[in-house]
């Protein structure tokens, strides 16, 4: 007759259930609580970073914003707005008037002194309708008539000048010039109107010869103290 059968032994984990139990769930929660800290923690792969969004997002705008136009170039033979401002600047003065030239000053009187450069004159009488001068034997005739000039000149610089009858000219009423005689002025005595020279301070009497035609007059006299002089004007 056979033996009874041998009683069979249980495992560890069938003989203790609880504590297998606690144990599996302890490691489902450990092993849940590591797959979630490695999902915050490491980022999948190709998942772009925070920063990276923030910059591309900031980026975005700038690259999304349209450039700005150039400015048209002006057209061909169009002035630019400084030239238009400065024709326009420039225009009063281009069309204002000229200015107006000084009026010339106004003609002394016969008896009068007036002065030119180194010389104060004083006309003091005009002689017209003379036919000659000097004597028959050492004279001349007038080709129209001798108009005498007599005057003083008084040297009022401080060198010696010569007074020169030949720069000195008469006008008639149609504006015509005369020069004087210095061929027909030596003839006279004491003329004293060729190539005289006249101290500072010194005063001469002199006489100056203009051979006109019979029907003029002098309607003006410029006196020089020099050919080159401004001179200035009597009327008789």
């Amino acid at each position: 007759m056979p033996g009874p059968e041998p009683v069979k032994k249980r495992s560890w984990f069938a003989r203790h259930k609880i504590l297998t139990g606690l144990g599996a769930i302890v490691v489902f929660f450990v092993a849940v609580s590591a797959a979630n800290g490695g999902s915050k923690d490491a980022p999948a792969a190709g998942a772009a970073t925070p920063t990276a969004d923030v910059t591309q997002a900031a980026a975005a705008p700038s690259e999304a914003a349209p450039a700005a136009a150039p400015a048209p170039a002006p057209a061909a033979g169009a002035a630019t707005p400084t030239a238009d401002v400065t024709q326009a600047a420039a225009a009063p003065s281009e069309a204002a008037p000229a200015a107006a030239p000084a009026p010339a000053p106004a003609a002394a009187a016969v008896g009068t002194p007036v002065r030119d450069g180194k010389f104060e004159f004083t006309v003091t009488s005009i002689k017209p309708g003379v036919p000659s001068v000097g004597s028959d034997a050492f004279g001349q005739k007038a080709q129209g008539q001798f108009v005498l000039m007599h005057l003083t000149i008084k040297n009022i610089g401080d060198k010696a000048q010569y007074f020169d009858g030949s720069s000195q000219k008469a006008f008639d009423a149609q504006g015509r010039e005369f020069s004087s005689d210095a061929g027909a002025a030596i003839y006279l005595e004491d003329s004293n109107s060729f190539l005289n020279e006249i101290n500072p301070g010194n005063t001469v009497t002199g006489t100056v010869v203009f051979d006109m035609p019979r029907d003029a007059a002098i309607a003006k006299l410029e006196l020089h103290d020099s050919p080159f002089s401004g001179g200035v004007r009597v009327t008789p």
